[in-house]
């Protein structure tokens, strides 16, 4: 814990210096010119797919900026955001600078880093969002550092994310609370337990918080992938799993595709666990009752890793005004509310609650949180994300050691 402490506190330097950077407010005249060129856009907004309740929000979002700023917010679904990165990647190799087919983008991690190291992104932007005022850079760092990486303002956060585990308890009563647990408990309950194959985020998470919490030094992992010593820090995982795979779901001879994959197996009786990276989800699903209502969350005891998640512009998007006016409206305190809902989504809001008017305190403090959902001390302080070459190199080898 002393490595993970020492790391925090780096990155904590880094978040101070920015949020000084970005306390300058947004200029309403300026704001009102990029409203005035918004109005009439189209925005081709990429982002994951995979989730209904997700996309059932983003046409929500879709419905309200077009009531009130004239933009049309167009829903490019998207399986991996990779695709969308290779794609403005080719524009920009074509000489395509301008009039790109991409206008904004969900992204955060190994994606963030990609484009920002190859100047794929538009911006400083962030400073020019009235709404961005509102965020807690403070409280919540990870607004402004994603996956160990600063922002310069370059992509705008909309959602915090903490990995958790969902358990029926009506099959378990006493999960395991540490990664090492898994073992004994999977040996104990076999074919119960799985997760879903990397590159699936959540999969790859799940990869992520075994190695933060087998590594001798976790505090590596906030540096980028040393190749001199990566057989060395991640022999500990690949241990792991071997020991672990044999007592999974089929065997650890196949996996779930995606989270929504696996949390259906849950549903479905096949298995006893599931993973999300949204603490309100399962919440969220009992209440549509697409999970039983005995399924409860909880989180390890050393912690699990956290993050926001953001929205970026590309540098060569056609509507780049349209985009900022989308990016601002994600950060108001009625689309933020609406989101930390679980009845439509239970992802947590990036905004400093006690700096919001009365009027927004209330909107949050109306939201149930939900049955299954953690309070935020019982979540606890969520782990730093490791540097997104961890992801990257992990998924790498997992695929070549078990993808069959």
């Amino acid at each position: 814990m002393r490595h993970w402490l020492r790391g925090q506190a780096r990155i904590g330097a880094v978040v101070l210096a920015l949020a000084a950077f970005f306390s300058v407010p947004a200029q309403a005249a300026d704001w009102q010119d990029t409203l005035k060129a918004a109005r009439g856009q189209t925005v081709y907004w990429n982002a994951w797919a995979g989730d209904e309740r997700i996309n059932g929000y983003i046409q929500w979002v879709a419905e309200k900026v077009q009531a009130e700023y004239g933009v049309t917010l167009r829903h490019v679904k998207l399986s991996d955001t990779g695709e969308a990165v290779s794609r403005v990647l080719a524009e920009k190799a074509a000489g395509r600078t301008s009039d790109g087919s991409v206008d904004l983008i969900w992204l955060n991690g190994e994606n963030f880093a990609a484009m920002k190291q190859n100047g794929l992104l538009h911006g400083p932007f962030t400073q020019a969002l009235p709404n961005f005022a509102l965020v807690d850079v403070m409280g919540k760092p990870t607004t402004l550092v994603d996956f160990t990486v600063p922002t310069d303002g370059l992509e705008a956060p909309w959602g915090m994310a903490q990995f958790v585990f969902m358990v029926d308890t009506a099959r378990v009563s006493a999960p395991p609370r540490t990664i090492p647990g898994f073992i004994d408990w999977a040996r104990a309950n076999p074919g119960r337990f799985t997760y879903p194959a990397p590159p699936d985020f959540i999969g790859s998470t799940f990869l992520k918080q075994a190695l933060s919490e087998l590594a001798a030094d976790p505090s590596v992992l906030l540096r980028a992938v040393d190749e001199a010593s990566f057989a060395g820090v991640s022999a500990p995982l690949w241990a792991y799993l071997d020991a672990l795979h044999p007592h999974l779901w089929r065997q650890g001879q196949g996996f779930p595709k995606t989270g929504p994959a696996l949390r259906q197996l849950l549903d479905d009786g096949e298995v006893d666990m599931a993973l999300s990276f949204h603490p309100g989800e399962a919440s969220a699903l009992i209440a549509e009752d697409r999970l039983p209502k005995t399924v409860r969350t909880f989180v390890l005891q050393g912690g699990t890793i956290g993050n926001t998640h953001f929205v970026a512009i590309p540098f060569n998007a056609r509507a780049k005004q349209g985009a900022m006016v989308v990016a601002n409206y994600l950060l108001s305190p009625e689309a933020q509310a609406r989101k930390q809902d679980p009845a439509h989504w239970g992802d947590f809001t990036v905004l400093d609650l006690d700096a919001l008017p009365a009027a927004g305190q209330q909107r949050f403090a109306a939201i149930e949180r939900g049955i299954a959902t953690l309070s935020d001390a019982e979540l606890g302080t969520a782990l730093p994300e490791p540097h997104p070459s961890w992801m990257t190199r992990i998924e790498a080898e997992w695929l070549a050691r078990y993808n069959r």
